[in-house]
């Protein structure tokens, strides 16, 4: 049996749960950002009226408000988000055991076993929007596919408050001629490389030689050609056998041995980005930190440091990881691999007590709120959008993430 797949993606997520308390502000531009008090802050969600003046998530607030000079802005609640996405995947369980949360805001579901309750796919898309209108306030656009790929595309095709279908019927007519940079987890940097390859559609790239595409892109060319070809299967995970998380961690062989104080901060930023990019998007924070450094004779040496507060910041983790390693390590001494590891994990809205006096906590509140906003312009425009200066044309052998996280 061909199993039926919803993507269900809430609208203007951050923007619609503040205009909850804020009604007033519904029919007027308005948008949440990171720092409201800062031209330079973050644009992380707009209202309909805001995007009829072409706002736009990601860009600057002085951006925004040259487009839209009578723009409110609101500054984000992030509990209070973390909250209502509790509530949305509680309706979800009504329909299925199989919901997989992708997002803050998005989740999966299979409701192949839920058809002969509920009707078909549509019909309990439908349901879903209705009742998570009805219930919360909130609306969402739902993808109903054969797989998990062409569901969530479906959920962007029509925005907002659509039901859209995506089958095996119509989704050459519906996919094909989009834009190559439209196909989920294709970022800037690949399209515009598959644009110079004479590739512009997601049509092209279906219709390519799958081994040309791997010898450009490696395992990515071959995944791609399955996502434009509806050939992705992976199956939907079950609300409550969700692994619980013990660590999240990364590591890296590099093409060179690091020798110096240098080459270990280069290394250990882009662990550290990474790390905290992960912990953020799975709304955790880390109450330790662990590094592994190997040398070239596979030789390992494993240290660990408790943190005095929780963090899921990359200047944070970067810090410890140095702490750690010039303690433990000489400089002169050639590595092979290093690996940081966020470890004691806690979720991000756990009640911590702050200090107004204490200057640390202001900067560790100041980089996190930064570093979110870096979150959200890489979920639009591809992780290569923004990087760290050092870790451009490194040596080493660490690659800029390009792909969209979203």
């Amino acid at each position: 049996m061909e199993r039926t797949i919803l993507h269900c993606d809430m609208n203007g997520f951050y923007a619609s749960v503040e205009l909850l308390e804020l009604p007033h502000l519904r029919q007027v531009p308005m948008a949440v950002c990171g720092n409201p008090d800062s031209r330079h802050g973050i644009i992380l969600a707009k209202n309909e009226p805001a995007k009829k003046y072409g706002v736009v998530t990601a860009e600057t607030v002085w951006q925004a408000k040259k487009k839209c000079p009578q723009l409110v802005l609101v500054p984000p609640h992030h509990k209070r988000y973390h909250d209502y996405s509790l509530k949305i995947n509680e309706i979800y369980l009504r329909f299925t055991d199989m919901v997989e949360p992708f997002s803050i805001d998005e989740s999966w579901l299979d409701v192949t076993g839920s058809l002969h309750l509920f009707g078909s796919g549509k019909e309990i898309a439908d349901r879903i929007r209705e009742t998570v209108e009805e219930e919360l306030g909130l609306t969402l656009s739902v993808g109903v596919s054969f797989n998990k790929v062409f569901a969530k595309m479906g959920s962007e095709y029509k925005k907002p408050n659509a039901t859209t279908v995506i089958n095996r019927e119509n989704y050459r007519q519906i996919l094909w001629p989009l834009p190559v940079g439209e196909l989920f987890f294709v970022g800037r940097a690949t399209a515009e490389k598959l644009k110079q390859m004479g590739i512009h559609t997601i049509g092209q790239l279906a219709q390519s030689e799958p081994r040309v595409l791997t010898a450009v892109f490696g395992k990515h060319g071959s995944q791609m050609y399955e996502y434009a070809n509806g050939l992705e299967n992976s199956p939907v995970a079950r609300y409550d056998e969700r692994e619980e998380i013990k660590s999240v961690g990364n590591g890296i062989t590099f093409r060179r041995n690091l020798e110096g104080e240098k080459d270990v901060a280069v290394a250990i930023t882009a662990l550290a980005d990474r790390v905290a990019t992960r912990l953020r998007s799975r709304g955790l924070k880390c109450g330790g930190v662990k590094v592994d450094i190997k040398d070239p004779m596979f030789q390992t040496i494993s240290r660990q440091k408790q943190l005095e507060r929780p963090i899921n910041t990359a200047s944070g983790l970067r810090e410890a990881a140095m702490e750690l390693i010039r303690s433990s390590w000489r400089m002169s001494d050639p590595i092979r691999l290093i690996a940081l590891t966020g470890i004691n994990l806690q979720d991000e809205n756990e009640a911590e007590q702050l200090s107004l006096f204490d200057t640390a906590d202001h900067r560790r509140e100041k980089d996190e709120k930064m570093e979110r906003a870096v979150d959200s312009i890489r979920q639009k425009f591809g992780g290569a959008a923004i990087t760290y200066g050092g870790l451009m044309k490194n040596d080493i052998g660490i690659e800029i993430e390009e792909e969209k996280t979203k």
